[in-house]
């Protein structure tokens, strides 16, 4: 098949996007595919020989790129598209995902994870893989997220999404939050947007800085415990994981960074504890209504409970991410696991 794998944008984790779109486009080189990667923002300027022969490039256009400890300036990402413009679509790209068979989309944080690209895809017809549109902007909202686990019975911490304030609520608020708490932006990814504030002094600092990030603000009761997370494929859950960071939290540089955490998988967990976070794994992928693929984080606290706090809806897929780990538990190497979320994918009827 003719894919293009869609990747980079102008989210936070563009770095972390095009890493997984790399990986992916040389998984389906591997199997056969004519697959090409196409950054979402900066698109292909340069076509001297018609769209149509991009899909022979020898290389899939795929560039050499590392994810680096701090996000990426994305103020300079905008300086180089040659055009200026501030069409998310870039030159050529939706031409390219119109010619292909299938567009894996390999996008993280916004305009990928939030739906928009995934509408406008229905709307021109372009088959993508993973989910559809609305059940990536239900959990790209931690906010929704947490109404619809609320309306199913999943447990989660107790939250509350704040009104809409200024900095200079920021001492008001830091004194009336009950602590310890977590405060994140309903519309992060990568651990981006998300403060773990140990006083009040340091909570003023987070809802200052979590300002920033945009999007409503959401403060969360802290739960400590054992940090695991799920993943969701085609309607069965994967052994889980277990992180461990190797100092401090889980934070976007752990994530990333060789040597930054250590991550177990299967994790050490009883198989009667594996049967009940797959449980909730695939219970709230099914209530948010995802499709083929997905990966649910959570806590386990002391007294062996799980505590659910937020699906992702299109998970890391570097080859060193979760969800290939945890496909690997299962038997599945990294260049399978990418074929069968594109044979999931295909066959999905996204509109009547």
């Amino acid at each position: 098949m003719k894919i293009v794998v869609l990747a980079g944008g102008v989210s936070a984790e563009r770095a972390v996007s095009l890493v997984t779109g790399a990986g992916v486009c040389r998984a389906l080189r591997e199997n056969g595919h004519k697959a090409i990667l196409v950054d979402l923002f900066l698109g292909i300027e340069d076509v001297p020989n018609g769209l149509h022969a991009l899909f022979d490039a020898p290389d899939g256009l795929c560039p050499d790129v590392r994810i680096d400890a701090a996000a990426p300036d994305l103020a300079e990402v905008r300086r180089q598209r040659k055009d200026q413009s501030v069409r998310v679509f870039g030159p050529n790209v939706l031409e390219l995902c119109a010619l292909a068979d299938i567009v894996f989309i390999g996008l993280h944080g916004q305009d990928g994870e939030d739906g928009r690209v995934q509408a406008a895809f229905d709307l021109l017809g372009i088959r993508y893989t993973g989910g559809g549109y609305l059940a990536c902007a239900l959990s790209m909202d931690k906010a929704m997220t947490k109404r619809i686990m609320a309306a199913e019975g999943l447990p989660t911490p107790e939250w509350q999404a704040l009104p809409p304030y200024t900095k200079a609520d920021a001492p008001r608020l830091a004194n009336e939050l009950p602590m310890p708490c977590v405060v994140k932006t309903t519309s992060g990814g990568s651990s981006l947007g998300v403060f773990l504030p140990e006083d009040r002094a340091a909570l003023e600092d987070a809802l200052i800085r979590v300002l920033d990030f945009g999007g409503e603000v959401l403060v969360e009761k802290r739960l400590y415990g054992r940090e695991l997370t799920v993943g969701v494929l085609g309607g069965e859950a994967l052994p889980a994981v277990e992180i461990l960071p190797a100092e401090g939290e889980f934070d976007y540089a752990a994530k990333y960074q060789a040597g930054g955490a250590q991550e177990i998988c299967p994790a050490p967990i009883t198989p009667e504890q594996q049967a009940q976070a797959g449980e909730l794994a695939l219970r709230l992928h099914r209530a948010l209504g995802m499709s083929v693929y997905s990966r649910t984080d959570f806590i386990l606290d002391a007294e062996g409970n799980f505590w659910c706090l937020e699906l992702n809806s299109l998970p890391g897929m570097t080859p060193g991410s979760l969800v290939p780990k945890e496909a690997a538990a299962a038997g599945m190497t990294y260049a399978q696991l990418c074929e069968k979320i594109l044979e999931l994918s295909y066959d999905l009827k996204r509109r009547n």
